[in-house]
């Protein structure tokens, strides 16, 4: 539970996007896109700027009305204005440092007889049956042992398939249901549902450590995998719904799925130091945690990765898809080029499925919501091997145990 607040803390949302506005300075509109005159060079759009040319990006309304702040359709100067994103991150550090430090000195350790009132140890029955152990393993012993590595793959891939999903939860949503069901999703609907993900993301961490006392760590693992195989695979049945039908029920699918997956991610993170502690005893738990949060660090990396990865390969296809069925004389008017220099046009972003669309035929069909089908069918097999990783789990070989002389 403590680690909620720098995982999914409820006020980061709206601070992050307060901050992000405080900062903000607009970029230089130059004018509506039939008062200048633009070319294309090497893919990008330029325009006449003191007797210069400079680069601009044409906005449409729609994608102006997505922006954290509003802008208005027409052309604009890059590399004038500013998103607020160093000073935003200059400002949440020293907050961050601050809150950190004060909790950081702030911690006790308890007295070596305090127990819980009320509470009383499991008995050897249910201590067997939880695979609780009453032995200890040193720190550097328990590296030696298949335990740690496996768990150490449980975490890794539970954070993977979470923390991907939460470092895109707003552009996901947007990009999935933004176009079919615009009435509903708009900006400030995106906005709150990244506060939701902070609630559920902490409520997991208490509601699911809890559960673990109960039904036990192992088998609190277990649903976390097989549900969340199930839930991720939902995702994209719920996208290509929603494009082929676009009705709230499918919304209402994606959201509640992907409120649970958070839910289990931040439970995995509140339920792994008592899991330890059950595998290898109390005693070098803090120290054996620390290692394994190796795989916490791994996941950072893999999970958003795999899911850019993958989505700009979904986007690259989804462009060249629909362009096939763009008439070339509008593509060439739209753009200044022609469809032989697609690939430059997008690799400046100068091209987007979201301005291709505008100017598709009737009925084609916008690939934008299936964008994160892949990803999520990769998440769910990173669960499958996590789930095996987790059956393979079970109780220390007594040869790692220490003994009452302390090695």
């Amino acid at each position: 539970a403590i680690m909620g607040f720098g995982g999914g803390a409820m006020i980061a949302a709206p601070m992050k996007e307060a901050l992000l506005k405080l900062f903000y300075s607009p970029p230089q509109r130059l004018g509506g896109l039939a008062e200048l005159d633009l070319v294309t060079e090497g893919g990008r759009r330029l325009a006449q700027v003191s007797g210069e040319l400079r680069e601009v990006v044409v906005v449409s309304a729609e994608e102006g009305s997505k922006l954290l702040v509003h802008a208005d359709e027409g052309v604009y100067l890059v590399g004038s204005g500013s998103v607020g994103a160093a000073e935003t991150f200059l400002a949440l550090g020293v907050l961050y440092f601050v809150v950190m430090l004060v909790a950081a000195f702030s911690y006790r350790v308890p007295a070596p007889d305090w127990r819980p009132e009320g509470w009383t140890p499991p008995s050897e029955d249910q201590a067997g049956s939880r695979m609780i152990s009453r032995h200890h393993v040193h720190i550097d012993q328990a590296l030696k042992t298949p335990q740690f590595y496996l768990l150490w793959i449980v975490l890794c891939f539970n954070v993977t398939a979470g923390i991907g999903v939460i470092g895109v939860a707003k552009t996901m949503i947007g990009e999935i249901f933004g176009s079919t069901l615009p009435q509903i999703v708009d900006g400030q609907f995106a906005a709150t549902y990244v506060l939701m993900i902070s609630v559920f993301n902490m409520a997991g961490r208490f509601v699911w450590a809890s559960a673990s006392d109960r039904l036990g760590r192992k088998n609190t693992y277990h649903i976390f995998f097989i549900l969340g195989i199930v839930l991720y695979l939902s995702i994209p049945l719920a996208a290509m719904r929603v494009s082929a039908s676009p009705m709230v029920v499918w919304l209402v699918l994606f959201y509640g799925a992907t409120m649970l997956i958070f839910t289990m991610y931040g439970g995995g993170f509140a339920t792994i130091p008592a899991y330890l502690a059950d595998i290898f005893g109390t005693r070098y738990v803090g120290g054996i945690h620390g290692r394994l949060l190796t795989a916490w660090s791994t996941a950072g990396v893999l999970g958003p990765l795999a899911i850019t990865e993958l989505r700009a390969r979904a986007v690259s296809a989804g462009i060249a898809e629909v362009a096939a069925k763009v008439d070339p004389a509008r593509f060439e008017a739209s753009f200044g080029a022609g469809l032989d220099q697609l690939p430059a046009l997008v690799e400046a972003k100068t091209v987007t499925l979201t301005k291709l669309m505008a100017i598709a035929p009737p009925g084609t069909v916008d690939p934008t919501p299936g964008l994160y089908n892949s990803t999520m069918v990769l998440m769910a097999g990173l669960l499958l091997l996590a789930l095996v990783a987790n059956a393979m789990v079970k109780p220390v070989d007594p040869r790692h145990h220490m003994d009452a002389s302390g090695s």
